[in-house]
């Protein structure tokens, strides 16, 4: 059986994801321990709320994180857990990410869309990827948030368009460091087998 960590920091849906693991026949633990973390098979970074407050929650771990994804095994932040992956956030303040992934979280701008978007939409998948392995382009998945990820198309594995179009799904150079920012835990069939595909990685 693969080990597989879900990191508690703090903040994060841990239990909704602790289960959509499950659902798919891994027996994940929830961890915030150094040791625990780096032991893993796969990682995953749950989020939800303020990116200032994520940075501030994760400065004991960031070292540990760092080192993780340059072991080269897979690690998956999701929704809040994908933008601190990234080098910067306008939320709030300008605040510095874990900078795993070159790129910038920013606020949606004003229009006549709701901000935070937020229920189902389909994303177009633009890279080939094993974390999207038998998912078929134009998938409904389920988002709920107000800042968006900006990055170089080659850190693209799926984009959005809600106004504007931005990366739904993000992957570092080397392919391991992996977010999403739609909730897999909460996407459906397709969801789980995105969660199916990332434990089939580790």
């Amino acid at each position: 059986m693969k080990r597989i960590v879900i990191i508690d920091y703090g903040l994060g849906n841990l239990r909704s994801v602790q289960k959509g693991l499950e659902h798919v026949g891994a027996s994940p633990a929830i961890s915030g321990n150094p040791e625990d973390i780096l032991a893993a098979d796969g990682i995953i970074l749950p989020g939800v709320g303020a990116f200032v407050d994520a940075m501030k929650c994760l400065v004991p771990l960031k070292e540990t994180i760092t080192e993780f994804a340059d072991s080269g095994k897979p690690m998956l932040g999701i929704c809040l857990g994908q933008q601190v992956l990234m080098s910067s956030s306008e939320e709030g303040r300008l605040t510095d990410g874990l900078d795993l992934i070159q790129g910038k979280v920013l606020r949606f701008p004003k229009s006549e869309l709701k901000v935070p978007h937020m229920g189902w939409n389909n994303i177009r998948i633009t890279q080939d990827h094993p974390l999207f392995k038998g998912i078929p382009d134009g998938s409904f998945v389920y988002f709920v948030h107000s800042y968006y990820v900006d990055t170089a198309a080659e850190n693209t594995l799926a984009s959005c368009e809600y106004g504007l179009e931005y990366s739904a799904s993000v992957v570092n150079s080397k392919g391991n460091v992996m977010g999403t920012q739609f909730h897999p835990e909460k996407s459906g069939a397709t969801g789980l087998k995105i969660l199916k595909n990332f434990v089939e990685m580790c």
